[in-house]
């Protein structure tokens, strides 16, 4: 793995992938972040060596260098999932490589169902914690001691500090934001109603299929972390109604505009 990383990091330098200090990772209908970043280069993922290519049709695929507020960053334009079939070390090889290209803090989005029924669609999240279920670690196997740790810490996944910067600009901004845990499952098909109970008595205020395995890897690493998850529907397993994705993509952009607002800011003060 460690070859191919730096044959990854390598190619990206020759690329001018480098010199950014803030990584990005735009979820599901979260990408207009990136038309307020003065883009510089911009890679697909198929030509990258050793990238996994995203297979979603709502997920671009790129990888992007731009500038956001005097800022440097890269940005991942669509992420993998395990339920692609990719391992965790494929899904989240890409954030090795941007912390191999200089990043020291990531910001992470995602669209989830909430669980907890005070969520309401459309409704921003900020994570405090997460639980993982999951059925791979992407840290298993051997331990590279030039990545990180054999056994990290998770006692803070998300820095609390950025947290604390974010809620501060949402209220400048009047943007309410709220604080809850995140559950992590495979997917790809959406829980039944005994799972979202479940699920809401381990702790788990809204749930997704993404995020957690970037975040572990992350910490492995020493980068900074903060994520965001857009409530896009609401799981309440006494009035469940079918959902379709169309749905999920359309209420997650209906958010876009606030969630890119408030990770512009962030961007600003780092």
């Amino acid at each position: 793995m460690i070859h191919q990383l730096e044959e990854a990091t390598e190619f990206l330098k020759r690329k001018n992938f480098a010199g950014a200090e803030i990584g990005v990772v735009l979820g599901t209908g979260l990408g207009k972040l990136l038309q307020k970043v003065e883009i510089e280069h911009q890679i697909s993922y198929q030509d990258i060596p050793h990238f996994p290519v995203a297979t979603m049709e709502f997920h671009a695929g790129h990888l992007v260098l731009g500038r956001c507020n005097g800022k440097k960053i890269i940005a991942m334009e669509g992420r993998f999932h395990f339920y692609e079939g990719y391992s965790m070390k494929e899904i989240t090889f890409p954030i090795r490589v941007m912390k191999m290209l200089g990043i020291k803090t990531l910001l992470v989005s995602n669209a989830a169902g909430g669980i907890n029924l005070s969520y309401k669609k459309g409704e921003l999240i900020l994570i405090e914690d997460h639980i993982n279920l999951q059925p791979e670690n992407p840290l298993t196997g051997p331990n590279y001691a030039s990545l990180g740790p054999r056994f990290p810490d998770m006692s803070m996944p998300y820095d609390k500090a950025l947290r604390d910067k974010l809620k501060t600009i949402a209220s400048d901004e009047q943007i309410e934001i709220k604080e809850g845990v995140y559950v992590s499952v495979a997917g790809p098909n959406l829980e039944t109603r005994a799972e979202y109970r479940y699920l809401k008595i381990i702790g788990a205020d809204m749930v997704g299929m993404s995020t957690v395995p970037e975040i572990i890897v992350a910490n492995h690493m020493g980068i900074k972390c903060l994520a965001v998850s857009v409530i896009t529907d609401e799981c309440d397993p006494d009035n469940l109604a079918p959902v379709n994705i169309e749905e999920i993509i359309e209420v997650a952009g209906r958010s876009d505009d606030k969630l890119s607002s408030l990770f512009i800011k962030l961007i600003e003060l780092l």
